[in-house]
């Protein structure tokens, strides 16, 4: 078991026994102590990097077909260790679940299981979701950020659970999440293609998300309209001080109804758009954003180009492949993981219905040094969406920040969809 493996139990260090017959359980209980400090942790960096470049190297059966072999060196080592670094400090055990966590999430997950099936909308995820009212009247602000003036759009989400939902409540209770918003930049003039961006787990501010997309870039240099959707529970939305806590986490209830708000708010974001007379419209999401881009492609036929960048595609599969053993084995006990969870999900799973959108207009971006989203979970979506085109960079989660091949592999998608048309000389 390793540092950032242990469950949290309040620990006296003074008063530890050293009796050699509990020479094993003493260890175990330092173990739990340096598990609480987020340096102990750290540790745990090197030793994984070390075994995710091993089996790279060594391990034909890690490699994922039709992915390109990871070119050991010491950017891309230094990159995964990045990521490694960050999981090890999010993995405190002040995030673990209790046991009264375990307890009512199963319940939960058994009673919505219960309910699904007998709505028919386990074997046609698509039912679950409802068509929401297209969007036309929108209240505005302005706002600044790099350099860029932008406004803002507000409008009532009118999203709800269905009451019967277990859950239904507790999500509707989150008041600030009712409304929704998107930031937008907009040429004035001739109608413009729109690019609606959405972003990942934990952002939702301009100023971020503008540097995530490029969207300086995307508006000046492409000539497109930008519009960057607020995810629930996300920047002004949040409930809480930490945006996107209650989107994903152990409470995996909770992630069926933020993903079906998600995609509510999102297409409501497309029917405005549609207001404004589009020449194009291409839908972009990176992280939770590629997850939520490949949902979209399943109700949205009309669109020019869906872009997943290191996408997300199983929740439970990443929840399961992400938490400490002793989670794992838990939730398993508990038959949330590999279990009810699997099968809850799949109403919002993107890997259970067909995309509307054309296979030469879907692609994604992923890293071949990704340990949060993890290549597998790229490759499901590219196994899914039958093959489509498909860029790996060398980097880690966060790497195709700064990849040129990332920047022109988005480019061109866009540009295939739309070009500027060339100054007239005068």
């Amino acid at each position: 078991m390793t540092a950032a493996e242990i469950p949290t139990e309040d620990l006296d260090l003074p008063e530890l026994p050293l009796e050699p017959a509990g020479s094993i359980t003493v260890l175990k209980r330092w173990e739990k102590h340096l598990a609480r400090l987020p340096l102990a942790r750290l540790t745990t960096t090197l030793p994984r990097t070390g075994r995710w470049a091993l089996e790279s190297i060594f391990n034909e059966a890690a490699r994922l077909p039709g992915a390109p072999q990871a070119r050991i060196s010491a950017s891309l080592l230094a990159h995964v260790a990045m990521d490694e670094a960050i999981i090890a400090l999010v993995q405190g055990p002040s995030r673990f679940p209790r046991r009264a966590d375990y307890e009512r999430l199963a319940a939960e997950l058994a009673d919505a299981r219960e309910l699904y099936e007998s709505e028919g909308w386990i074997t046609d995820p698509r039912s679950y979701h409802r068509d929401p009212p297209e969007l036309t009247e929108v209240a505005r602000t302005g706002g600044w950020a790099l350099g860029e003036s932008y406004h803002r759009i507000h409008w009532p989400s009118g999203f709800e659970p269905r009451a019967q939902e277990p859950g239904a409540a507790r999500w509707a209770a989150f008041e600030a999440n009712r409304t929704a918003s998107a930031w937008v930049l907009e040429h004035p003039g001739e109608p413009r293609p729109w690019v609606i961006a959405i972003h990942g787990f934990g952002t939702g501010a301009p100023f971020a998300d503008m540097i995530t997309f490029r969207a300086p870039h995307l508006h000046h240099e492409l000539g497109w309209n930008v519009a960057a959707i607020v995810l629930p529970v996300h920047g002004r939305r949040r409930p809480s001080r930490m945006g996107g806590e209650e989107f994903l986490s152990f409470d995996l209830m909770n992630t069926v109804h933020a993903l079906a708000q998600s995609v509510w708010d999102i297409r409501r974001l497309i029917s405005w758009v549609r207001t404004r007379d589009p020449v194009a419209m291409s839908v972009y999401g990176v992280s939770l954003g590629g997850y939520l881009t490949a949902l979209t492609s399943c109700f949205v036929e009309d669109l020019d180009a869906v872009i997943a960048g290191i996408p997300v595609s199983d929740l439970p599969s990443l929840f399961g492949h992400q938490s400490p053993a002793h989670v794992r084995e838990r939730a398993v006990q508990h038959r949330i993981l590999d279990g009810n969870a699997d099968v809850v999900h799949r109403v919002v799973s993107p890997l259970a219905m067909e995309p509307l959108v054309a296979r030469d207009r879907r692609f994604i971006f992923a890293g071949l040094g990704d340990r949060m989203a993890v290549p597998s979970q790229a490759h499901a979506l590219w196994e899914h969406w039958e093959r489509p085109t498909i860029s790996w960079f060398p980097g880690n989660h966060v790497g195709y920040l700064w990849s040129a091949k990332v920047s022109g592999f988005v480019d061109r998608v866009l540009d295939g969809v739309w070009s500027a048309p060339e100054p007239t000389a005068v």
